[in-house]
């Protein structure tokens, strides 16, 4: 499923010598974005922000310097889990010339299956939090990584919680089993033991033998990774239960979208390691708010760190390509210059993966999160 805001005039691709696909880099004068972000399935809900934000970028940088001088269009293409073409479609489109560049929204899993498809063709900027490590020529991950939030969630809880069974549950792929054997050693280092990890399939339901091994385990500790939908699913299921009594909770991708699903009466004990909440009292923060609900009004989706994430990665490839125009975008990334450009997060870039931005701590209260601490 994939759809322009705007027409195409499709082109026949070069070829180099083998057949690979070769296309001057940024030939029109209007840019064509491919925008990746997951239409349906568990993490659907991050869709509609996600549009949002974006649109919000593309509009602002039209009215001003563009990318790289010149105005964009989006393409948006259902990067859910379940969708069955995002290789035959992306190739498709590189090959034929029809987009300049990829803003990636989705899982790992995701991001995996449209490297392997055209990954090192087109500049792509992958916008959300993510296990960290990704090293792909042309590929730039702009979110904050497991390791930073993580390990000094994990150390503030030890610290003032005093938790000393963890048990780690995610869904199955990389983010989360990634994710839990750094936090293994994190946990270690704040005097606890990881007693049980699970993993589960994408659109579980059914948490109860999850429960029951958070039991039989007398885990006083929680790490999920579990997304979207999943992760409502189960908080629900653990506040029915009554387990916040003696246990505590910690995510790194619980949203404000998940915690509403999630409701006031099931959030309690539960802390979120992010690089942004939409609560965030920052200059920064406070200006791209205005911003946005001035451009959508009051009922715009709720924002959340997936949202923004995208407005982040439009403003992002504009200030690279701006850099390459200049002739000192790929110095800028190879030499460790950072790559200053408009982030609700105060973020900047000094290479392919390495974005640095703060991480907060927070707790939810009621449906809304409190910010804790800044680390």
């Amino acid at each position: 499923m994939y759809s322009f805001h705007g027409s195409v005039t499709r082109r026949p691709p070069a070829l180099r010598p083998g057949g690979a696909v070769h296309r001057p880099p940024m030939a029109r004068q209007q840019l064509q974005i491919a925008l990746c972000v997951p239409l349906g399935g568990c993490a659907g809900l991050w869709g509609p922000s996600s549009l949002a934000s974006a649109k919000l970028a593309v509009a602002e940088l039209n009215r001003e310097s563009g990318f790289g001088g010149r105005t964009c269009r989006l393409l948006t293409i259902n990067a859910a889990d379940d969708a069955a073409h995002i290789e035959a479609t992306l190739t498709e489109l590189v090959q034929a010339g029809d987009i300049d560049a990829i803003i990636g929204m989705h899982t790992s899993a995701v991001r995996h299956r449209i490297l392997r498809a055209v990954g090192g063709q087109i500049p792509i900027v992958y916008t959300p939090l993510y296990e960290g490590g990704e090293s792909t020529p042309g590929v730039y991950a702009i979110g904050e990584t497991a390791a930073r939030q993580l390990q000094p969630a994990i150390g503030w809880l030890g610290r003032h919680k005093r938790p000393k069974r963890w048990f780690a549950i995610g869904n199955d792929y990389v983010w989360p089993h990634v994710s839990h054997r750094m936090a293994r050693g994190y946990i270690a280092e704040a005097g606890g033991t990881l007693v049980g990890e699970t993993y589960l399939p994408f659109g579980t339901t059914d948490f109860s033998e999850v429960l029951d091994a958070l039991r039989r385990t007398r885990a006083d500790a929680v790490l999920l990774s579990l997304v979207g939908q999943d992760t409502i699913e189960f908080n629900r299921a653990f506040g029915r239960a009554g387990l916040s009594r003696t246990m505590c909770r910690l995510s790194c991708s619980v949203a404000e979208n998940e915690l509403l699903g999630i409701g006031a009466a099931n959030a309690d004990e539960l802390y979120v390691s992010c690089g942004y909440f939409a609560s965030l009292d920052t200059e920064a923060n406070l200006a791209f708010k205005a911003r946005y609900h001035a451009h959508f009004g009051e009922r715009a989706p709720t924002l959340n760190t997936f949202g923004q994430s995208t407005y982040e990665g439009m403003h992002f490839l504009a200030a690279l390509l701006d850099r390459e125009r200049q002739g000192g975008a790929q110095a800028a990334c190879a030499d460790g210059a950072p790559l200053a450009y408009r982030s609700a997060r105060d973020a900047d870039q000094t290479g392919n993966c390495h974005s640095v931005a703060p991480i907060y701590l927070a707790r939810a209260e009621g449906n809304t999160f409190k910010v804790i601490t800044r680390f």
